[in-house]
This record gives C-alpha cells, structure tokens and sequence, in this order.
C-alpha cells in the first residue's frame, strides 16, 4: 500500500498546498448546525415518553385507551422516527434557513415558465421511475429482504410506492423551475434512457446510480431496526431499568442505539436539494464499498461471521457480576463510549449517510477527531465483549477473539481511509483534515504517541474521478 500526501486538489492541474502554511487557525465552520440534532433528540424523547406513558395520558384527556397496550409495535416505532425528523426539518428551515444556503442548487427568486422547464421535468423523472425501478427489481430478487426484520421495510416501501409516484410529479415539475442547472444526473440518466444522452454524461449518471444505490441501500436497512430498540424502551418498567446497574446501562445503551438509529434514518430520506441534505457525491471508490458493506447484513461479517469474536464469550456483566464496584465503573465506560457514537450520528442531523458525501461537519464530537463513531464504537466493543476472557476453550480461544477483534478495529480504521479519500477532493474537508491533524485532541494524541505529525496511511483522491459536486 503506497502512503500518499495528506492533502490533494480535486483538480490536476492545483498545486498542493503547503500543510505547514495552509493550517486554519480556527475549526472550520461545520456544514449543520449544533441545534438541528439536539432538535432531533428533543422530539424522540418526547415521543417515547408519550409511549411509555399512553394509557395514562389517555386517561388524562378523558380518552377510553380500553386494553390497547402500550404503543409499541412498527407503526408506532415509524411514528416516533416523524416526531425526530420534524423538529430538525423545522431548526433547519426556521432557525438555520437552509434552503437559502447556495450549495442548494436554488434559486428561489428565479420562477422559470413552465415551457421552459417541462421537458427537461418529463425527462428527469424518466429517470428517476427507471431508478425506483432498478432499486423494486433488487428488493424482488434478492430473498433476504423479504424475511425477518426486512419484511417490515418492504411492506412499508411498497404502501409508499403509489404516493411517491405521484408526489414525485409536482415536487420535481415544482423544483425544476427554480434550480439553477436542472440538468443533474438524473436528468442525464433519463436522457440516455430515451437516446438523448451525451457523451461526456457518464460521470454524472454514475454518480446518480452511486447515490441512489447508497439510498435504497441503507434505507431498507435503517427502517428495517428501527422496531426493535424502540419496543423494548417502551415496554421495559422504569423498576427494571433502575433495578441495578446493569439493567440501567443497558438501557441507556438501547437508547443511545435507538438515538442513532432514528437520526441516521431520517438522513437517508431526507436526501432533498431544498433542505441541503442533497448528497453531492457518493464514494467513487470500490475499496470503499467493499469496506463499507462487510459492516452491514447480508454481507456482514461479524456476529456468526468469520470476523465474530464473541465465541465462547460473555460480556462484562457475567465477569463482573460478583464485583458492584467493576460493575458500575465498566458499565459506565460502556455507556459512556456509546455516548460519543450516538452524539457523532446526532452531529449530522439531517445529513447523516454512509459512503457519501453531504456536506462537512466539524462540531461536537468532530472537534475531537475526524472518526468520532468509529473510535468510540470500536472501543466500546472491547468494554461491552471482554473478547479476553472465555467461558470455554482457554487461553487460545480468548487470542483468537481478540485477534479478531482487531481486525474488526482494522476494517473501520480502513473504511476511514477510504472516506478520507473520498472527501479530500473537497477544499472544505482539506481545511478541516489540517485543523484536525494539528489541533484536534485524538490526532494531536497520535501524533504524539507515535513520534510523527502525520498518519501512517492517508490515500489520496483519484484526480480522474472529478471534482466533488
């Protein structure tokens, strides 16, 4: 593997920049604001309170709740993934003003005839209905979303499919008269459909292809684990959460979960040019992928993996379950790591997605380090599995677990590599990249641990794939 410059131009012929010179003095401003995920977090709370306490608050407004049950099953989980995006789609319009950003692509004092724009409509949305197409035709063949807890998410894509349809004509006849260059991949995808593309449109309709494939992707996903925490938080008493430390961490854990997982939900649909949460580019790099999509079913490879270091193991409850004092401080520490991937996800807002790039984010927890998520998770799998100790097969068994554990570190020290290189195409992440690397805590901690100024690896984006968009 070849170690390449830390900082690179997304076009040829830029010369790089001196690092030494080029440091910002300051952090560069992040690309959403800190209030659009605490907004977020604000609604989700406030939503599984009100399922926790249904029947009461019911009884409170005089309503016969009968023997309903708490609000726990899918629909309910969908609701509260709504009441965590409009509070962050309103921050984002009221407070933040987003739509007006310019790296929207609008131009809301411009109102083209629709004359001028229908064509060019008619041919986007060609476009678009062949990609919802190729993505219908995936979730058809490929078995594995029709059973288990992917059911949940086909069920729900195909009810959406007719109103999405029908919603895609006016939003897109709507959005057409106000861009600036309504002519976007998807336009080129669906001119080359109909025999009107161009020669020089390759770069754009694979770029449409990407982002789409990154959507239908992870999207069938998210929705797919949204239930299951949101059910169990909901149902669990708050006696048997506060029964002992250990029932508390783990549900704090489950809600830290669950806080990742509805935030990271609502920025793979969220995905709109009026919200600046467009994705302007998703990683063109295969090694990205491939790294990317080993994390996730059906490709995974940890739990029952060949990467799964568990085996034989048990976490940190059983090993401490004699010792309160272990309990309460390895518990802590447990919650604590998840805290910090769960407020890296929170830092996004509406602009969460992984493999694509969506705009920089260089608040909360990205202060600290370029990989928040990745370094917190990944030290919070060596504190909740113990992969040190076994329940049978020796000291052999436990080298082995943690022998695979550090491959699993390896993948994700990878998969930051590759978005790395991804982002460095963007001058906004080159000046982030520098601050970080001289300023930031982890990297300044690295540095200094390892006796250099610069990190080991640091890929550098390939000038023939093109600008960031």
């Amino acid at each position: 593997m070849t170690i390449m410059r830390p900082l690179v131009a997304a076009e040829p012929a830029a010369p790089l920049p001196n690092p030494a010179a080029a440091v910002p003095a300051t952090r560069p401003a992040s690309a959403v604001s800190t209030g659009v995920g605490f907004a977020g977090l604000f609604g989700l709370i406030a939503y599984l309170l009100a399922a926790r306490h249904a029947p009461d608050i019911a009884a409170l407004l005089g309503i016969d709740w009968g023997d309903r049950g708490l609000p726990s099953g899918p629909n309910s989980a969908l609701a509260s993934v709504l009441a965590c995006a409009l509070p962050m789609v309103a921050w984002s319009v009221l407070v933040d003003k987003v739509h007006r950003n310019p790296t929207t692509g609008i131009d809301w004092a411009q109102r083209r005839a629709w004359r001028e724009t229908i064509d060019i409509s008619l041919v986007k949305l060609t476009g678009l209905w062949a990609t919802w197409g190729l993505l219908a035709l995936a979730y058809a063949v490929l078995r594995y979303y029709w059973q288990g807890q992917y059911l949940f998410s086909m069920q729900l894509l195909t009810g959406l499919a007719p109103w999405l349809l029908l919603g895609s004509i006016p939003y897109v006849l709507w959005l057409d008269r106000r861009l600036v260059n309504p002519r976007d991949g998807c336009h080129a995808f669906g001119a080359w459909l109909i025999g009107q593309g161009q020669a020089d449109d390759h770069r754009a309709i694979a770029h449409h292809l990407r982002a789409w494939a990154v959507k239908g992707f992870f999207t069938a996903f998210m929705l797919s684990i949204v239930p299951g925490n949101f059910a169990v938080l909901v149902e669990r008493p708050l006696a048997v959460i506060m029964a002992n430390p250990v029932e508390f961490c783990a549900a704090a854990v489950l809600f830290l979960y669950l806080v990742d997982v509805h935030v990271a939900t609502v920025g793979y649909i969220l995905t709109v040019k009026p919200l600046d949460a467009h994705i302007r580019t998703a990683n063109p790099y295969g090694m990205a992928w491939v790294a990317a999509l080993i994390c996730y079913p059906p490709f995974i490879l940890m739990s029952g993996g060949p990467l799964d270091y568990q085996v034989n193991g048990a976490e940190w409850d059983y090993w401490f379950r004699d010792h309160p004092a272990l309990l309460m401080i390895w518990g802590a520490m447990a919650v604590g790591f998840t805290a910090i991937y769960s407020w890296a996800t929170l830092a996004f807002g509406i602009r969460f997605s992984n493999l694509t790039h969506r705009g920089i984010i260089t608040h909360g927890p990205y202060r600290f380090t370029r990989h928040p998520a990745y370094v917190a998770k990944n030290i919070s799998w060596w504190i909740l599995s113990m992969p040190f100790l076994v329940t049978a097969g020796g000291p052999v068994e436990a080298v082995r677990n943690c022998m695979l554990l550090l491959a699993v570190n390896l993948v994700y020290y990878w998969r930051a590599k590759t978005e790395e290189k991804h982002l460095l195409a963007d001058p906004a992440y080159q000046a982030y990249w520098l601050w970080a690397q001289h300023h930031a805590l982890v990297p300044r901690l690295c540095a200094r641990i390892m006796g250099r100024s610069a990190p080991l690896v640091t890929l550098e984006p390939d000038a023939r794939v093109g600008p960031v968009a």
